[in-house]
């Protein structure tokens, strides 16, 4: 059975881990915008798709308030981590129309998006095994 003070240390470590992603992306993010990292290195882009899928699928465990993994609670982080990444692109689309005028392409917004669903399915990895308390079984 899940003891209440369990569950909120895991939740705390949960917060510690969304906490240090963000930080981490944002630094990592404005080194790349300020090094042209962007331009110079082809995959980095790809990288922080996953890095922010994963963000994203910690944060959407964070606020759903998982505490075991049922198809509903799956079903529910896939397709908030899928709405938001698929959001997210429309977005950087508009952005670059308005500012850039680069053409659109299909290729890079599908393996974004890609991207993101694939670090929402292994924040749910992660959080499985590293983050969920196991219940004890009484007999």
């Amino acid at each position: 059975m899940f003891m209440e003070n369990d569950v909120e240390i895991n939740r705390k470590k949960l917060l510690k881990r969304i906490a240090f992603l963000i930080v981490a992306i944002s630094v990592f993010n404005f080194l790349a915008m300020k090094f042209y990292w962007y331009f110079s290195i082809w995959w980095l882009d790809m990288l922080m798709h996953l890095l922010g899928g994963i963000w994203l699928g910690l944060g959407l465990i964070f606020l759903f308030k998982t505490k075991d993994f049922s198809i509903y609670s799956i079903v529910k982080i896939t397709l908030g981590v899928l709405v938001i990444g698929i959001s997210w692109e429309i977005f950087e689309i508009l952005v670059d129309k308005a500012t850039t005028q680069n053409s659109f392409n299909a290729l890079d917004t599908f393996s974004d998006i890609c991207f993101a669903f694939a670090g929402g399915f292994i924040s749910m990895l992660y959080f499985q095994k590293r983050l969920l308390l196991k219940r004890d079984v009484e007999i």
